[in-house]
């Protein structure tokens, strides 16, 4: 995945947010958030090292991973400090009474400037890819997101998404099913990679009421340092 300033370690980690009950993370697009088969360092296990390190915490560190985000996407990723935390916010994440916005740079205009797309997403386990399709086949789940266009560069379109659903690669795959796939998505049917494997999506925002001061708060992440982020406003 590149070089080592695309992964998190104690000592760089994004912290966007933290209190007793949860802490927020800006993501690189080279972390996973769960260890997988990879055996790379997940970026659940450097938080609890920088928890750690920063109270000083003898023993193990309690953290709760709440959702998740592909490895080569950006953005904001939040986890659970209590247990507490972490049920409710399971139950807010389950109950979709959260607010995900996204942003994505795409090399061909949309077919509208603002569209809400409706489709029903199958998952192909050995590929690690979801197929959209028009209307609902075995084993689909139903996928709505809704996107506008937000800015105009020079050779790309800035959309900013809301997800309603939260499924298997579900924005790059609505997308590209509407021939727009993300910027250095190669999976989905973009021409080339990004020279460090990420891709240009971004977890912007996340809205939700905090599971323990029941306020409402917006968590919102800086884009990635990188020529095309830079422009984007």
């Amino acid at each position: 995945m590149g070089t080592s300033k695309n992964h998190s370690t104690k000592e760089n980690l994004q912290v966007v947010y933290e209190d007793n009950h949860l802490i927020v993370i800006n993501k690189r697009p080279g972390d996973i958030v769960q260890g997988d088969k990879t055996g790379d360092m997940p970026l659940s296990e450097v938080v609890k090292e920088y928890i750690a390190e920063k109270y000083n915490k003898p023993g193990a560190v309690y953290l709760g991973v709440v959702h998740r985000l592909d490895r080569p996407t950006s953005g904001i990723v939040l986890f659970a400090k209590t247990s507490k935390a972490l049920t409710r916010l399971n139950k807010l994440f389950a109950k979709r009474e959260t607010q995900k916005i996204y942003w994505a740079l795409v090399k061909n205009a949309p077919p509208k400037t603002e569209d809400t797309l409706i489709h029903f997403l199958k998952r192909n386990p050995k590929q690690n890819k979801s197929y959209a399709h028009i209307k609902e086949v075995p084993e689909s789940k139903k996928a709505i997101l809704h996107y506008k266009l937000i800015q105009k560069l020079d050779n790309y379109y800035l959309l900013e998404i809301e997800l309603e659903t939260g499924r298997h690669h579900q924005i790059r795959s609505q997308l590209s099913s509407i021939g727009c796939p993300i910027k250095g998505d190669l999976k989905y049917g973009f021409d080339r990679s990004n020279p460090d494997g990420s891709i240009h999506l971004h977890a912007r925002k996340l809205i939700l009421v905090h599971p323990v001061q029941k306020e409402e708060f917006t968590f919102e992440a800086p884009t990635p340092t990188d020529v095309l982020w830079d422009v984007c406003k």
